[in-house]
């Protein structure tokens, strides 16, 4: 058993975070349909033990800036469910007043920056926060840019490497390596070996195979973050994991040909949330009906008012 200061970790109790997130995002799927939820949703069912992991290694004070499939660090940041569901479905008491939806959340009171729809849009976000931090308040903090490995092929991607480099920023560079960018595979899209290009740039790499087991995601978490913030200077982390359902909406895909079941079923072998848990049984219950709870709060919610329309506009 590992500890930090949020107290004892332990793998009942990751598994206990990832379960939770499944189960939000299965109410998803089951609510899709009846166009509820005004928003498109890129689902992290088979992410979850990345962002449970890391997050568990962070501190509350740590900034995030997920990407557009960010529904499992919001939940795993401990931000809250009934705004959470009430932003997906356009409401008024949703986190943006119903205006973001699922692509663009954010809650920067749990550490979770703003999301966006373009592609490693964030990245560089994180890096400029880092920067600003490091010239005006000298604080203790890290910056964790979630990206995709599709988002390794754009621009900003290497100038962010660079910069955070040249500026001892402390910047965790995180990647969540589902092997796709919608359809296409690593193999057609990158010629470079991503673990020499970040020690180009002379930032330190880690690397997890097993993303379907957030103790041990959490292990090289915590070795990644804590170089971060003892040395001021970035880490890269790399976890490869799989996403179960199509890149956005909530059905499967594959009739698309792009992928295989024997893949996928190697993978939901190893998944501990797929495995016979009675422990975990005991508590689906209770995140059922909080669930539950959370979609009452959402559905009894006004929409917002056409006053809104441009307020909160920059």
């Amino acid at each position: 058993m590992t500890t930090n200061s949020a107290g004892p970790i332990s793998e009942h109790r990751l598994l206990c975070e990832a379960l939770r997130i499944r189960l939000v995002e299965e109410k998803i799927i089951e609510l899709y349909p009846s166009d509820v939820i005004q928003s498109p949703v890129h689902l992290s069912i088979g992410q979850e033990a990345v962002a449970v992991g890391v997050s568990q290694a962070l501190e509350p004070s740590d900034w995030v800036f997920i990407n557009y499939r960010g529904h499992a660090f919001y939940l795993a940041r401990g931000a809250p469910l009934p705004e959470f569901f009430a932003e997906l479905m356009g409401r008024a008491t949703g986190l943006s007043k119903g205006k973001a939806g699922s692509m663009h959340l954010a809650a920067p009171a749990h550490g979770v920056m703003g999301a966006s729809a373009v592609v490693a849009s964030t990245i560089p976000h994180a890096v400029g926060a880092a920067l600003a931090e490091k010239v005006l308040r000298g604080s203790n903090r890290v910056f964790v840019a979630d990206f995709g490995d599709g988002a390794m092929e754009q621009g900003v991607f290497f100038e962010s490497l660079n910069f955070a480099s040249l500026h001892d920023l402390p910047v965790l560079f995180l990647c969540e390596d589902n092997g796709l960018a919608v359809h296409t595979h690593l193999r057609q899209r990158q010629s470079f070996d991503v673990e020499a290009l970040v020690k180009s740039c002379d930032i330190s790499f880690w690397s997890v195979s097993d993303g379907y087991d957030p103790m041990k995601v959490y292990s090289a978490a915590s070795k990644a973050v804590g170089h971060v913030r003892e040395n001021q200077r970035p880490a890269f982390l790399r976890v490869a994991t799989m996403r179960y359902r199509e890149h956005v909406a909530p059905g499967e895909d594959f009739a698309n040909g792009y992928r295989n079941m024997g893949q996928m079923d190697e993978w939901k072998s190893k998944d501990p949330l797929l495995k016979k848990n009675p422990a975990l049984d005991q508590i689906a219950s209770d995140i059922q009906r909080e669930i539950n709870q959370a979609v009452d709060f959402a559905l009894a919610s006004p929409y917002p008012s056409l006053s809104e329309l441009t307020t909160d506009v920059l």
